[in-house]
């Protein structure tokens, strides 16, 4: 008896006819009949009777329908675990930023990880977007990617890398010719801002509110293209992490200038559970992650 006789008779069982089991196996009709021929050779006996034009499983065909459940699935899980430990580990790791900066460079580098964890499910939760911490304590997410961590003991924080924030303005604009710019420049500035809320904007949350400044003017506006095209046509100014803003810069009139006299820097951390044990693969994204960024992002 071979496992294509198990998978015949369960075949044949479970669709009901000859001709459904012809099309699940794949086979033509004397093929399936030669192969039933075989098994009931081996076996000494009928395996399935014909009842009123439907085929009907013997006792000695019952007994085979069952063990071919048993042994198939057993099979079936062997294959399993062994293309798990050939392809890497299977399962899934929920990310997700506390702004829409980072999906400039999480899935190109998510991409990349997927190649050599073809069964790991990569999963950014947009909605979690701005709140990535309140979001991984109530277990929505396996990591969040933060800029301004918050102390609690369920937390633990893994450094990730460090940028720059620069303003993008027109080459008209005022500003376009200073070496960087102060708080109080905003004060007549209109503020163009991916999204509310205004708490979650770097430049407003490092620069702006501790100088209790606020600009005359703030529009969120969530598409980055749109963005750079009111400050090309020098309607406003938005602020932007360096190494992002490269490609703008090269290809157009804009000038980056920056923040503050020494600069706006911010550091970025992946935060995971503290207490929450993590399979293999969920640390290989983390080194995967803070390799690639360096190397082919380029940041710092």
């Amino acid at each position: 008896m071979e496992i294509r006789h198990l998978k015949l008779v369960k075949a044949i069982v479970e669709e009901g006819s000859i001709s459904k089991a012809i099309f699940k196996l794949h086979l033509t009709q004397s093929a399936l009949s030669h192969q039933l021929k075989e098994a009931e050779y081996q076996l000494g006996t009928k395996i399935f009777l014909r009842v009123n034009k439907k085929l009907v499983l013997t006792k000695a065909g019952e007994k085979l329908y069952e063990a071919a459940n048993e042994i198939l699935d057993k099979l079936s899980n062997t294959q399993y675990s062994i293309k798990q430990m050939v392809f890497g580990e299977i399962g899934e790791i929920r990310i997700s930023t506390e702004c829409y900066s980072g999906y400039h460079w999480l899935p190109s580098v998510m991409k990349q990880f997927q190649l050599l964890y073809p069964n790991v499910d990569l999963k950014i939760v947009m909605e979690a977007t701005h709140y990535p911490l309140q979001k991984l304590l109530a277990n929505e997410l396996d990591i969040a990617i933060t800029s301004d961590p918050v102390k609690d003991e369920n937390i633990k924080y893994i450094e990730l890398f460090q940028d720059e924030l620069v303003m993008l303005v027109s080459e008209n604009h005022p500003w376009s010719d200073k070496k960087y710019v102060q708080a109080e420049d905003f004060i007549n500035e209109h503020l163009i801002i991916h999204s509310l809320p205004l708490e979650t904007v770097s430049v407003h949350q490092f620069f702006l509110a501790p100088a209790k400044v606020k600009p005359k003017k703030i529009t969120p506006l969530p598409l980055t293209e749109a963005s750079v095209e009111m400050v090309k046509a020098d309607m406003g100014v938005m602020s932007m992490a360096k190494w992002a803003a490269q490609p703008y810069l090269k290809t157009s009139t804009l000038k980056a200038i920056k923040i503050g006299k020494t600069g706006l820097k911010r550091k970025h951390y992946i935060a995971v559970l503290s207490d929450k044990k993590q399979p293999d693969y969920f640390t290989h994204f983390i080194d995967f992650l803070k390799t690639e960024l360096h190397v082919v992002w380029n940041i710092e």
